[in-house]
């Protein structure tokens, strides 16, 4: 029997090649500011237009400031990347969500929120982290600049067919525990090149619990394990998450696609090229404490030996020691949001430990929401006055201190506890430190300013 992964897969191929790669046809297409500039080019180069206009979306979310969005971008490389991409949708007659659209966001929160990434699909944007669309029982993934401009050009994408594997988590997460949390667990265990070559279905009691946004982080980090993408079988959750957004089905179209996605499944007896298996039950609040996710720890342990000149060089970095605890250590920066961490359910998070306490002094926090909806969520619910009353302010909608393609940098040798998805040398700024942790983390960080075990404070 097939995986779901074959399903989808081998629904979307228009032609395979002997002893080469698939012609793949893609569903959807998101653009951002960084990698289409190029593709457009090429495109106007050839004389091509786009061959299936209305199944493409633009918007930019990296190079975006988090403040006076309003106002012209004062940095000149971003300004001129955000404009490009306005200039390229227009030109090329693409929907195009810019800088003060009420749906504008990072385009991996705004894709699912908006009923744009729906199960079933093929889904592709020039980002590693697409694999955050997969939660939606999509198979999607990131691709590169003349990739892009391939499936401009034709909805299609050679492709070589990866392996399938599955990752199963047993049992029911503790109180405290997030999807990050188990993410992060994961990479811990596998490193982040024990899914190199593989898509990964993700299953188990431990993932059919997790809402749609905890599904969303846990599939955003499967790039993180050296991944070619990670996805969950749609479900109850995902049909009840979908229903009624802009872009979903409606009508007698909606009864149809539930029925199609419901058969969305792998069979009793499919057959994986590998298996992993853990436990929920083993899983306590993470946080890293080198330069690649997969160097992270429960909250109570301590920091490992170093088994190479990598790990060596990693813990210099980060100035910490093997046999330290990460409890207590001095945070000067606290950042939530992201592709990985931005959406409605993070800012309950943060908030149910903010409520009655007060940011920490000399800490400063960034509160970065993944889209404008997430931020009229955060209103409609009365999170941004109990953030507020805290001290927290709450910035407009973009990547934000995910990476340096923003103002939103890491001072060099600040240490930074973030929601994001990387942790590498420089990735928050030049020489920024970064321990990467859940909302709850964060927030412990933020009104302690040192690292916490959340749980302490739930």
């Amino acid at each position: 029997m097939n995986t779901l992964f074959d399903k989808i897969w081998d629904s979307h191929v228009v032609q395979h090649v002997d002893d080469g790669p698939d012609q793949l046809y893609i569903d959807r297409l998101y653009l951002h500011e960084v990698t289409s500039p190029q593709a457009f080019a090429g495109m106007r180069a050839r004389g091509l237009k786009c061959f299936r206009p209305d199944q493409i979306v633009c918007m930019p979310d990296h190079n975006t400031p988090t403040h006076d969005q309003d106002k012209p971008i004062d940095d000149p490389v971003s300004k001129q990347q955000v404009d490009t991409l306005a200039r390229n949708a227009h030109d090329f007659g693409l929907k195009h969500f810019g800088m003060m659209h009420p749906d504008n966001g990072i385009i991996h929160v705004v894709g699912p929120e908006q009923g744009l990434s729906l199960p079933g699909m093929t889904i592709v944007c020039g980002d590693s982290h697409t694999s955050t669309h997969g939660a939606m029982g999509a198979v999607a993934f990131g691709i590169g600049t003349s990739e892009v401009e391939m499936v401009m050009a034709s909805q299609c994408i050679l492709q070589a067919k990866p392996k399938s594997m599955r990752i199963t988590v047993n049992g029911c997460l503790e109180n405290g525990v997030t999807a990050k949390d188990l993410a992060l667990y994961v990479m811990s265990q596998i490193t982040t090149s024990g899914a190199t070559g593989y898509f990964v279905e993700y299953a188990g009691e431990a993932v059919r619990s997790l809402s749609m946004e905890g599904r969303l982080t846990l599939c955003n980090l499967s790039i993180e394990m050296g991944a070619r993408g990670g996805f969950i079988a749609p479900d109850e959750t995902t049909f009840e998450y979908i229903k009624g957004r802009p872009y979903a089905p409606k009508g007698e179209e909606w009864d149809k696609a539930v029925a199609y996605w419901s058969t969305l499944k792998s069979g009793d007896d499919a057959v994986f090229d590998k298996e992993v298996v853990f436990d929920a039950e083993d899983i306590e609040p993470m946080i890293t404490y080198g330069t690649n996710p997969g160097m992270g720890i429960g909250i109570s342990s301590e920091i490992p030996v170093p088994q190479n000149a990598s790990d060596e060089k990693a813990l210099e970095y980060m100035q910490f020691s093997a046999g330290e605890r990460m409890v207590g250590k001095t945070v000067d920066y606290v950042f939530l949001g992201a592709c990985t961490n931005g959406r409605i359910e993070d800012f309950r998070a943060f908030a149910s430990i903010a409520k009655g306490r007060q940011k920490a002094p000399g800490v400063t926090a960034w509160l970065v929401p993944g889209s404008w909806h997430v931020t009229a969520q955060i209103k409609a619910e009365g999170l941004d006055r109990i953030l507020e009353e805290a001290g927290f302010e709450i910035r407009q909608p973009g990547c934000s201190a995910c990476l340096a393609m923003n103002d939103d940098k890491i001072p060099a040798g600040k240490l930074s506890v973030s929601t994001s998805n990387r942790n590498f040398e420089g990735r928050q700024g030049p020489g920024a430190r970064t321990c990467l942790a859940s909302p709850l983390m964060a927030a412990a960080a933020a009104v302690t300013g040192v690292i916490t075990d959340p749980r302490e404070l739930l």
